[in-house]
């Protein structure tokens, strides 16, 4: 029998039958009708965050650690317009979010009325696909619609625009599986191209694995199933910025990530190779550097569930589209059935050469004088960290982010959150709440800037008002920190308008706000502090004050190839010489 109920209600009981916990939203005039049936209901937990992005972004952390889809609620016009730079980080890092917004009245839509705004036209550029619902009757099957669009193929934001009249109309309640889609995109490999794949594999003396994202969306089996690959062929593994902890930062073929601030060995690797094999990854223009110099010689595989992200950048010798899971499984098997047969001696050469480049040692440094490197302190957060299981990482944007990357180890999928793509400052705080909320008894630590740190400061409230135990570990130089050292690097050391003469004091404004603050400026005390962050049970902000001008090496200047890397203090150190050539 059909269910009868109002629009408002609808929005609600479809997220119950989604399996929805956790909303993240700001109410306005245009959603008042939502809210109060959200009111109304034990179900769903709503999370009240401060500005409309870090709903976006919070709701961005909890699909990322979660795999689950996140869910946001804003109202019309500036709720709206708030939420575009979270659905473009989203789009670009696939993340599976669904983002409801109110709208004005069907009849006042195109009056120019109060906080009206086109939001199915500003947000076209950057969702999967979004929806103005005009009938109430259509809007629960538009909603299950839209969670399966947003988790299917490549995963992504997606939007529902619902004016306030339809929310407040009565109409016929759709369940889920009355819904039918036809959005199904192509999940299985085309087999001829599993096996020239699997051929090719057994010929190649200088093989890679470039993976990247799509290995974490495609769920726990992927990276599963990629472990298993990598161990059966004996194959270098790197990754990018997005893939981290698909394959274990522990695991010996681990050569680390890759690109503009990647390891010496990886890049290194990615130009020599004879066989790349894209697993999940889109050639993004901070991994390919120059394109007519990226890995020249080599033969080239992409497997991806975008059809569209194939020969899109790179043209690729051998395309197969389809889920990464489903993928790897096939090539395992194609790979046993051809008698799991590698070039032994190529690929054991291969592996002698990849060690020399090793030993430059390009995350090398000294810590020295009583100034806290920013690498000093990202590596000391990991030794006392990485023993913890259920610890979650996520960062803002700029060198610390970088550092981050290069120094903590991540043995699991799902533990590293950040903005790969879109490179958002803001992201790192919203997302680390969402991430938070959904493993409650986890350690969440995010990695941050002062400069991103305080485009979203005023979700400090959030996390106050449920108490939520999420670290902020700011590394305090007083400058944009990677906008410095472009200008240093690149413009001339003409430093313009890339620090801030009117920074809070950290602490007291984590006081203000009822959280604890810590700050600390000698390598010597650095130890104690952090074991003080970690053993506060509450929201910290921990105020690390670091050296002011230390650049992020390596570095891959814009415009160049894999092996035309910036080394910093490998360089200085007589490690390698001006070509690249390894000295030790």
């Amino acid at each position: 029998m059909t269910r009868q109920m109002t629009g408002a209600k609808m929005v609600v009981q479809a997220l119950i039958d989604q399996g929805v916990d956790t909303v993240f939203g700001y109410p306005g005039g245009a959603v008042l009708p939502i809210y109060d049936e959200i009111f109304q209901q034990n179900h769903i937990k709503h999370i009240l965050v401060r500005h409309e992005q870090g709903a976006v972004h919070a709701a961005e952390g909890y699909a990322r650690s979660t795999g689950k889809p996140g869910v946001a609620l804003v109202t019309s016009g500036p709720g709206a317009t708030n939420a575009v730079t979270g659905l473009t980080d989203a789009l670009m890092d696939s993340i599976p979010i669904v983002v409801f917004t109110g709208q004005v009245p069907t009849f006042m839509i195109g009056s120019d009325a109060f906080q009206e705004a086109d939001t199915v036209g500003i947000t076209r550029p950057c969702t999967k696909h979004n929806w103005l619902v005009k009938e109430t009757d259509a809007l629960a099957p538009t909603i299950h619609e839209a969670f399966h669009v947003a988790t299917s193929g490549r995963p992504g934001p997606v939007l529902i625009d619902i004016p306030k009249d339809v929310q407040f109309a009565t109409g016929a309640y759709a369940e889920p599986k009355q819904v039918e889609s036809h959005y199904q995109p192509q999940t299985e490999g085309d087999p001829a191209a599993i096996a020239e794949l699997a051929d090719a594999m057994a010929k190649a003396k200088r093989p890679i694995f470039y993976t990247g994202g799509g290995v974490i969306n495609s769920g726990p089996e992927a990276s599963r199933l990629l472990r298993d690959l990598v161990a059966a062929t004996g194959f270098p593994i790197t990754s990018t910025l997005m893939g981290l902890g698909a394959y274990p930062a522990s695991g010996e073929h681990w050569i680390g990530m890759l690109g503009m601030h990647g390891l010496y060995e990886a890049n290194m690797a990615m130009h020599d190779c004879d066989l790349m094999i894209n697993i999940g990854a889109r050639f993004d223009d901070r991994i390919t550097g120059r394109i007519d110099a990226f890995s020249p010689g080599s033969k080239k595989a992409h497997i991806d569930i975008d059809p569209s992200s194939i020969n899109k950048v790179i043209k690729t010798d051998i395309p197969i589209v389809g889920d990464v899971a489903h993928v790897l499984k096939a090539l395992l098997e194609a790979w046993t059935a051809q008698g799991a047969k590698t070039d032994r001696e190529g690929v054991a050469r291969w592996w002698d050469q990849i060690n020399e480049w090793r030993k430059v040692d390009c995350l090398a440094f000294t810590q020295k004088g009583k100034t806290i490197r920013p690498q000093h302190a990202v590596a000391r957060l990991e030794a006392l960290t990485k023993h913890r299981q259920d610890r979650f990482i996520c960062t803002e944007v700029g060198q610390h982010q970088m550092w981050a990357a290069q120094y903590i180890g991540f043995e699991h999928p799902n533990h590293w959150m950040t903005s790969g793509g879109l490179g958002t400052m803001g992201y790192g705080f919203p997302a680390s709440i969402g991430v938070q909320l959904a493993h409650p008894d986890a350690l969440v630590i995010n990695v941050a800037g002062e400069a991103s740190w305080l485009m979203n400061m005023q979700e400090m409230g959030t996390a106050v008002q449920y108490r939520l135990p999420v670290k902020q570990f700011i590394l305090n130089n007083e400058r944009l920190g990677m906008v410095r050292q472009w200008q240093e690097l690149l413009h001339g050391e003409r430093y313009s308008h890339s620090w801030s003469d009117a920074l809070p004091d950290f602490v007291k404004l984590a006081e203000a706000f009822g959280a604890k603050g810590i700050i600390c400026s000698d390598p010597d005390d650095l130890d104690a502090a952090i074991e003080e962050m970690l053993a506060y049970d509450g929201p910290v902000i921990f105020d690390c004050v670091v050296e002011k001008h230390e650049n992020c090496f390596p570095m891959i200047p814009s415009g160049k190839a894999h092996n035309e890397m910036l080394l910093g203090e490998a360089e200085t150190q007589g490690v390698i010489d001006a070509k690249g050539s390894v000295l030790v």
